[in-house]
């Protein structure tokens, strides 16, 4: 924001704007599928250049919505603004306006704005209803014949329009198309402008105050005049190609996905200046999720890895010529493709193998190469974003933050540290309180080994453990912790005192498939279940004493539960409880027993029976099964179990399930029988896929229990 709108401007008017831009996000087809970037600079801005900042957003949207009722892309919708919008409003163009730089009520009032008055009305307009827009302008014609403003919208690229100069004929039309023709950059005044809500290190020129410098800008001039776009400039990808330490040239071919050549570069051999590297701009040619190629060619070799366009800023690919597979190698093997396809950085890389070389399948020897592959790029990444996280010791999933205090014990052993997440008590209290709790749990207890971590609950609330946005904080503090200090995701551990206990009640069942084990100190369940623990151990500690919100008396009940779950299923229901007579709500570290005991465990992520009960915490995968997210409901409950190459699976109020498969629950090279409820629904082989591998670890960043095949069911 510019610093005089950081002074005036309240939270009131921030969060309407807010708030109704991301309702056009929801509401309208075209701006749920731009992409963040494109949403932040050219939809939830409230402004576009100086122009008096006023709550347009709620009677735009009302108007507008109703305009683009039947319109099907941005452009139809832009269409619908600008041919009827204005006459709707009673705004046209008129020099005798009060300024040129008028807000849409300011317009309205006189009946008349000038070219950037209308300009500042059909962008505010398009941004109403999702529609990516931004004000472009030049401070003079090459004719020196003054000043202009129009209108671009995006539409899988950028294209203009004359504001309040609706042309039938459609976009990129107008009458200055001439003279914009002729637009020339080396002289700034001659130059066009697209105004950005972020940095650029351009200014937008503003006739009326020239000297202003707060209102960002890209230089597109060379997209009007046809020398190319200057904008896209940043996102342009470069290519150098080495062999060992020495660099070499090649010829560089862009493909398109039909596998026609869409440019061709050499690229140079010698000292690694930028100017000499061959580029690429692949904004030009394709759509953001097209599949592109880049394909270099050295005598009888080609060699090939799959781009797409570059989400911004520039990259500068660097290539091994012998790390790269030949291209007929990709076609028959997955493997290759693998490599080809991680060779591209992921700024342009394809969101996953395209889907020419995911044909074929994956030997068990090639599938555990992929994950190793697709692991370690998957790891580094993360790692690399998460890195301020782990520096903050803060982790913030919307409007909750969860803070962290940590210590650690022992050495490394090989394999991986474990990891102790232990839960402090309180809940309804002041925040003093909960502090006080949190600050005392980091010091309760002390593993033999492993990183020993204590949360502040994001809330002072009874429920501060077990509320839905938990969930999602513990699985980003687990992934961090592996990705960036060597966590074995095999070793976690749950626990937690008093109310932190109340969390492992309900969050021990509901994320049983990320823990090693757990145990429950001083807590109470609510209405929690022991159900999903069949492949939890599962330890329980409590005062006899402690008889608030009768924990004592419902520690004694869970005892029994436990004790027949495991002998009505003995290879499950792995449980310790400790029972202290003499102890009340404080143990006096009695309960300490209990890390050891946990430590004996290792999680097994691809147990052969399986118990999901949905509850309070609805959860999309568990184990091996997975839900899609819209069939999610309270109430499912499901029983799976694995014998040899047969998958039984007992459903209730389930209509779609995936079967997430793996060689560590049945051999993939043979035929696969997988019946619901008595009901056959599936035989045959199942091919291992490097998709699959890619999908299971972007869904959770746990390489043991991602999956090499899934099988989809319609119950």
């Amino acid at each position: 924001m510019p610093e005089s709108d950081l002074k005036k401007l309240d939270r009131e008017f921030l969060t309407e704007n807010l708030d109704l831009a991301m309702k056009a996000r929801v509401e309208f087809p075209w701006c749920a599928k731009l992409p963040e970037e494109l949403f932040f600079n050219d939809v939830l801005p409230y402004a576009s250049l100086d122009e008096t900042r006023e709550s347009w957003r709620p009677e735009f949207y009302e108007k507008c919505r109703k305009l683009v009722a039947k319109a099907a892309t941005p452009t139809e919708a832009v269409q619908a603004l600008n041919s009827q919008l204005f006459n709707l409003i009673n705004v046209h163009y008129n020099t005798g306006r009060k300024k040129p730089n008028q807000s849409p009520s300011e317009s309205i009032a006189q009946s008349r704005a000038t070219c950037t008055g209308l300009s500042i009305i059909l962008v505010d307009a398009c941004r109403s209803v999702g529609v990516a827009a931004r004000v472009v302008g030049t401070p003079l014609w090459t004719n020196k014949r003054g000043n202009h403003t129009w209108t671009e919208i995006w539409d899988d690229g950028w294209h203009f329009t004359g504001s309040d100069e609706y042309n039938a004929s459609g976009l990129n039309r107008g009458w200055f198309v001439g003279a914009a023709s002729k637009a020339d950059n080396a002289d700034w005044r001659h130059a066009i402008y697209a105004t950005s809500w972020k940095k650029t290190g351009t200014r937008f020129p503003m006739v009326w105050d020239i000297e202003a410098t707060q209102v960002n800008a890209f230089d597109v001039t060379n997209r009007y005049s046809g020398k190319g776009s200057d904008e896209n400039v940043e996102d342009d990808v470069f290519v150098r190609v080495r062999d060992g330490g020495k660099r070499i040239e090649v010829q560089a071919e862009l493909l398109d996905s039909k596998y026609e050549v869409l440019a061709s570069r050499k690229t140079k051999a010698g000292p690694a200046d930028l100017k000499d590297v061959a580029g690429f701009t692949c904004n030009t040619y394709t759509r953001p999720n097209t599949p592109l190629w880049l394909q270099l060619i050295q005598g009888d070799k080609v060699k090939q890895i799959p781009l797409r366009r570059a989400k911004g800023g520039e990259v500068t690919l660097d290539l091994q010529w012998n790390d790269l597979p030949d291209a007929t190698a990709i076609a028959g093997s997955q493997l290759a493709a693998v490599t080809a396809w991680l060779a591209a950085p992921a700024k342009v890389r394809p969101d996953t193998l395209p889907g020419d070389w995911a044909k074929g399948a994956l030997s068990k020897a090639d599938a555990k190469k992929a994950l190793d592959l697709i692991w370690e790029d998957h790891r580094k990444r993360l790692a690399k974003e998460r890195e301020a996280e782990m520096k903050a010791k803060s982790i913030q999933l919307g409007d909750k933050k969860m803070r962290y205090l940590e210590k650690v014990f022992g050495d490394a052993p090989e394999g991986g540290r474990s990891l102790w997440i232990s839960m402090h008590g309180g809940g309804g209290a002041p925040t003093r309180v909960n502090d006080g709790q949190w600050k005392n749990q980091i010091k309760l207890y002390q593993p033999k080994e492993g990183i020993y971590v204590a949360p502040r609950a994001p809330t002072d609330t009874w429920n501060l453990w077990h509320q839905s946005h938990i969930d999602g904080l513990f699985d980003r503090m687990i992934e961090n912790y592996v990705v960036t200090r060597g966590v074995n995701p095999n070793r976690v551990y749950l626990m937690g005192y008093s109310a932190g206990g109340d969390g492992v009640y309900q969050l021990a069942p509901r994320m049983a498939d990320r823990w090693a084990a757990a145990s429950m100190m001083a807590g109470h369940p609510n209405d929690a279940k022991p159900d999903n623990l069949r492949n939890l151990p599962f330890g329980l500690f409590m005062g006899g004493k402690d008889g608030a919100y009768n924990r004592n008396k419902v520690a004694e009940k869970w005892k029994g539960l436990l004790a027949d779950l495991r002998k009505a299923d003995p290879k499950g229901y792995e449980h310790m409880v400790r029972i202290y007579p003499e102890m009340g709500h404080w143990m006096k570290l009695k309960d300490a027993e209990s890390l050891p005991w946990m430590a004996k465990f290792d999680r097994n992520p691809w147990p052969k029976k399986i118990i999901w009960r949905q509850a309070k915490g609805i959860t999309s995968r568990f184990y091996w099964l997975q839900i899609p997210e819209k069939h999610l409901a309270k109430g499912q409950r499901i029983t799976a179990g694995v014998d040899d190459q047969f998958i039984a699976i007992e459903a209730e109020n389930t209509p779609r399930l995936v079967v997430r498969l793996s060689d560590q629950l049945v051999d993939l090279d043979k035929p696969v029988t997988i019946s619901v409820n008595g009901e056959e629904k599936f035989s045959g082989t199942v091919k291992r896929s490097a998709r699959e591998i890619i999908k299971s670890l972007d869904q959770r960043a746990d390489p043991a229990s991602a999956a090499t095949a899934s099988v989809t069911l319609k119950l």
